[in-house]
């Protein structure tokens, strides 16, 4: 029991330091075939949003656009949050959970 404490407490420690990482890491998304750009950290802070001038004349066009962009690029960070949170779950053994704890 208290081994599994320990690899919990290690586990926790683990999750900061990757939600650290988390935020230095950006993933990107594009809607318009370029015409809107959004880039978000790991943890769904908005870094950079860039817009093709074109795309300011229409704005229903550049609400759909941003609304695409926006989506694809929070799916993208939550991908990437969830194979970090895995690696790690996937080094944590505790007896009665196979394979780990998660």
């Amino acid at each position: 029991m208290q081994k599994a404490l320990q690899q919990l407490g290690k586990m926790q420690a683990r999750m900061e330091k990757i939600q650290e990482e988390l935020a230095e890491k950006t993933v990107t998304a594009t809607a318009g075939g370029g015409a809107v750009v959004v880039e978000i950290s790991g943890t769904l802070e908005v870094k950079k949003v860039t817009l093709d001038p074109e795309t300011l004349e229409d704005r229903e066009m550049l609400e759909d656009l941003l609304q695409a962009a926006f989506n694809e690029a929070i799916r993208k960070a939550q991908e990437l949050s969830a194979q970090e949170m895995a690696k790690a779950a996937g080094d944590l053994k505790i007896p009665g959970f196979p394979g780990g704890l998660f």
